[in-house]
Parts: C-alpha cells; sequence; structure tokens
C-alpha cells in the first residue's frame, strides 16, 4: 500500500504526525476494535502478551475490514474473508491455501501504526510506520499513585476545532456553566465587569490564565497539543484537574474523551457523584458546540473576535498554519506559540 494515501484524512484535518490518545484501555478486550480516526480506519487488539497494536483497518487482499475478524492463540489478527493472518508488526503471517515463502509474504503486509497504552487510554501516533518520533505527552497525574482516574467517552456531531476551542476558552463559563463550575463568576459579574486574559507558551502547547475586575482566578487552563486540554481546579491541599481529549472522527463527528484525577473521593458511592457531575459538566457545551457555523474553526478574519478569545485564537492560529503547510511540514518538537 502506498503511505502517502493513508495520509489524506489525517492532512486534511490538520491532525498528520501527532500522538492521540483514541481509546480507553478497558474498551480493547479480546475482539479488535474498530475505530475512526480523522477518517483513517484503524484497528486496535491486543496479541498474546496482552499488548495493544494498532493496523490500518483494511486488509491489503481485497480491503476489507480485519476489525471483523478475530485474534488468535498466536497473538496474530486474522483477517474474516480469506483468514490472511497478521502479526504486530503487520508482516503477513500466514495465507490459506497459498504455501509461499516469508520472503515473499512480505510483500503483503498490512499497515501499522504506533501505539502506546498510558494512563488509561490507548494512544495513537497519526503517521503509519514502526517507530514515532517521540513519545506521547501524557500527563503525570494520570499515572501518579494514590490518584482516582476516571474515563469517558461519548461522540458529538462537531468538528474537533470548535470542540478544542470551547475547551480553551474560560470567558463563556458563566453562561454555559451558570448551574455547575461558572456559578461563582457569574455572582461576581457586573454589567461593566472586565476580564482580562493571559497566555503563556509552554512545552506541549500554552498555559491561560485569566482574571475578573482585577481579582486573578486561581484555576488555569492548559492546552496539550493537539488537541488536549486541562483545567486545575484550584482545591486547597488537594489534587483535581480535569482533562478533555477532542479527538476527530470526521469532519463532522468528534470523539469527546474525558479523564477525571483527583486524590480525594476515590471511593464508591462518592465517587460515582463527582463523576456524574463531571459528566453533566461536559454535556453544558455539547449543544452549543454542534450549533456552530461553519462547522470547522474559520481564518481568524472570517469571525469577529476579542481580547478575551487570545487563547482560541492562539489555537486556531496553530491549528490553520499546520493545515496550511500539510504533514511534516511541522517538527515534532514545535516551537510554543508567542503570546
Amino acid at each position: 500500500m502506498r503511505e502517502e494515501l493513508m495520509l489524506d484524512g489525517f492532512a486534511d484535518e490538520g491532525f498528520a504526525d501527532v500522538w492521540t490518545p483514541v481509546a480507553m484501555s478497558r474498551e480493547v478486550g479480546r475482539e479488535p476494535y474498530g475505530l475512526t480516526v480523522a477518517s483513517e480506519r484503524v484497528v486496535l487488539f491486543r496479541d498474546n502478551q496482552g499488548r495493544v497494536q494498532a493496523l490500518h483497518d483494511r486488509c491489503p487482499h481485497r480491503g476489507v475490514k480485519l476489525s471483523l475478524g478475530k485474534v488468535g492463540k498466536d497473538g496474530c489478527l486474522e483477517c474474516p474473508f480469506h483468514g490472511w493472518r497478521f502479526d504486530s508488526s503487520g508482516a503477513c503471517t500466514h495465507i490459506p491455501l497459498n504455501p509461499m515463502p516469508e520472503e515473499k509474504r512480505q510483500r503483503f503486509a498490512a499497515t501499522t501504526f504506533p501505539v502506546r497504552e498510558r494512563g488509561g487510554l490507548i494512544w495513537l501516533y497519526t503517521r503509519p510506520g514502526a517507530e514515532a518520533p517521540d513519545e506521547p505527552a501524557v500527563p503525570p497525574v494520570m499515572e501518579q499513585e494514590g490518584i482516582h482516574v476516571w474515563h469517558y467517552a461519548e461522540t458529538w456531531n462537531a468538528h474537533w476545532t470548535r470542540a478544542m476551542e470551547n475547551m480553551l476558552d474560560s470567558p463563556h463559563l458563566p453562561f454555559v456553566h451558570r448551574r455547575t463550575i461558572g456559578g461563582p463568576l457569574w455572582r461576581r459579574m457586573k454589567p461593566d465587569s472586565k476580564m482580562e486574559m493571559e497566555v503563556h507558551p509552554s512545552p506541549t502547547g500554552f498555559r491561560t490564565s485569566w482574571s475578573l475586575d482585577g481579582v486573578a482566578s486561581a484555576a488555569g487552563l492548559e492546552w496539550l497539543r493537539p488537541n488536549g486540554m486541562a483545567m486545575h481546579v484550584p482545591i486547597p491541599n488537594r489534587i483535581m484537574r480535569l482533562h478533555m481529549y477532542c479527538v476527530p472522527v470526521d469532519a463532522t463527528h468528534t470523539r469527546m474523551m474525558l479523564v477525571s484525577t483527583r486524590d480525594f473521593l476515590k471511593f464508591q458511592p462518592l465517587a460515582a457523584v463527582l463523576d456524574r457531575y463531571n459528566k453533566r459538566i461536559l454535556r453544558e457545551d455539547q449543544a452549543v458546540v454542534e450549533s456552530s457555523d461553519p462547522i470547522e474553526a474559520p481564518p481568524v478574519s472570517e469571525e469577529r473576535s476579542v481580547a478575551t478569545d487570545r487563547a482560541t485564537l492562539a489555537f486556531r492560529r496553530w491549528y490553520l498554519e499546520r493545515k496550511k503547510r500539510g504533514p511534516r511540514a511541522i517538527s515534532v518538537n514545535e516551537a510554543p506559540l508567542a503570546s
């Protein structure tokens, strides 16, 4: 298979050559797990040692979905159509009814993707090949001892850029989230209140902070390039961080992957109560984001923006520049955004 064909969907979404979570660990069991990332089909499966592997969900023989097949005791994925078998490297290990030496079977390999299992998530590198140039930037708190980690995912009818901008947008908190996390901000607001926004470059994207009428917020948002957000919830002597990953499925759908981390309320039933509350906060955003027109974040000049849009505009400029340049035009060690 020509590798460049595999890049079309990723490049079209400005999503080539990046690490992204695509599934929760618990979703990948004994059966192959098929999914779509930026319009490209991927199949995840566990080999005979329980390690997650990723292939293009397309058999090189007749193009059927490998995710409809099964994993054998040897850890190879078997195509459901003609029984071709592929190992974790994509190598074709057996073609029924067509005996041939191994060196000849090499031309029948499937396409593989780098994949890691970290923090209860499955991370995929969006370029085919056996090696990735770096490792995924997994927030340390997701793997920290003594931390309660809760994972949740659902799909929205939205482009990933609109969802990502929403997650980096603090001015919407007192309006969309007035009955939940935005309540304190709403109650402090006056008709002539002023919010001031700051954006600080970081190795993984940027951090944003804000103040209302000169009073700085103790909370903060962090962009985890390309499609992640971390919210630091200020609780004295406690750890609580909410992480959101906006994973493109296709041009009109985004998988919203929520990871809640904290060092308190770790046991049932109170843990379930707080986790449901976090799900409620997420869904407060859904109708607004899905109503965006155009569905994809447009060039900056096509919408009217103000000073409190600094964070979302910083992301948008990064996205539009990356999409314009195409895959591999930007180094994996990208320079931080200017403030």
